[in-house]
């Protein structure tokens, strides 16, 4: 009767043991899958990759800006920097925007831009006067004297203007293209649910292979959302860095989203679908220019060519009858 007790009694313990075994094995199990998905801290993690975006665009921002070692950045840029910076009428806001709207972000920019626009014409009057008046080359031809001491310092001094706006107009052409798809990912975003500094940083980072230039501009937008005092101070530098129409209603419609609580998704939908449609109207506009734009090409170079081939043959035939 004891052993059959001790016997049962063994039997219940070893059932609980597996009871307890099986109960502690389920529970690692889902602690290990709870930590292996985030668990507690998966908003901590959220925080902290939104943190580190964040300083890493901070950090490439302040590369740009950090002088590199090679003749364009030396101590003696700096100094230069600092005297073009004290003249008024050689430095302005203007040519320090002007020179962001390029691209040119770095401290040296408009030191080095200044450097050109004034050492290039003086460099090319000193190398006129050396060979007309010193070499005596031209002596006889004032025409060519006027030329190299006149006409070549000032085409040198408007060079640098000229590339400065061919590199904006060519920055701008290239992001202009590439903002529908920035447009259509940001309202994707929104209507994920996103913020809208988290909907500026996934878009930087989906675009960042296909167009760099606009994911640098958005990137660095969502950077000082984040540590500007005022919002609207960031979406306007925006706006400024990028003076397309297109941006503008983008920025004025972000501004009003966060002045009166209106839902990003919806506000971004139905610009997004403006410019959709204005995008088709200046398509068909173009279309609609083509005839009379090919009108000159078509008098000037296909007309001609094709009288030539019709009515060549038949006036050397003639030709061949006179003789």
């Amino acid at each position: 009767m004891i052993s059959t007790q001790e016997a049962s009694i063994m039997d219940l313990l070893q059932s609980e043991i597996l009871v307890w075994v099986a109960g502690a094995a389920m529970m690692a199990t889902f602690w290990m899958m709870w930590k292996a998905m985030g668990g507690e801290d998966m908003p901590a993690q959220r925080l902290k990759s939104v943190t580190q975006r964040r300083e890493d665009l901070r950090a490439e921002i302040r590369a740009q800006s950090e002088p590199q070692q090679g003749i364009l950045q030396g101590d003696w840029v700096k100094s230069f920097g600092v005297q073009i910076r004290r003249s008024p009428w050689l430095y302005s806001a203007n040519l320090k925007k002007e020179l962001v709207r390029a691209g040119l972000r770095k401290k040296e920019a408009p030191a080095v831009y200044m450097l050109f626009k004034l050492g290039l014409p003086v460099f090319l009057f000193v190398l006129g006067f050396f060979l007309t008046v010193v070499l005596g080359a031209g002596a006889s031809k004032p025409l060519f004297k006027l030329m190299w001491l006149l006409g070549l310092p000032l085409v040198a001094f408007m060079l640098p203007g000229m590339w400065l706006k061919n590199t904006i107009q060519k920055r701008e052409d290239i992001l202009r293209k590439s903002l529908p798809d920035a447009f259509d990912l940001l309202v994707i975003c929104a209507e994920a649910g996103l913020g809208l500094d988290a909907a500026l940083d996934r878009v930087s980072k989906e675009i960042v292979q296909s167009t760099p230039l606009l994911a640098e501009e958005i990137g660095i937008t969502a950077v000082e959302l984040g540590f500007l005092p005022d919002r609207r101070l960031a979406l306007t530098a925006f706006a400024e860095r990028v003076q397309l129409p297109s941006v503008r209603a983008l920025v004025n419609t972000l501004i009003q989203s966060e002045k009166y609580g209106t839902p990003l998704a919806q506000a971004l939908r139905v610009l997004s679908s403006e410019l959709r449609e204005e995008r088709m109207m200046k398509a068909e506009e173009k279309a609609a220019k083509l005839p009379a734009t090919l009108t000159v090409p078509m008098v000037l170079f296909i007309l001609p060519t094709l009288f030539i081939v019709l009515m060549g043959p038949a006036i050397i035939q003639v030709f061949d009858l006179n003789k």
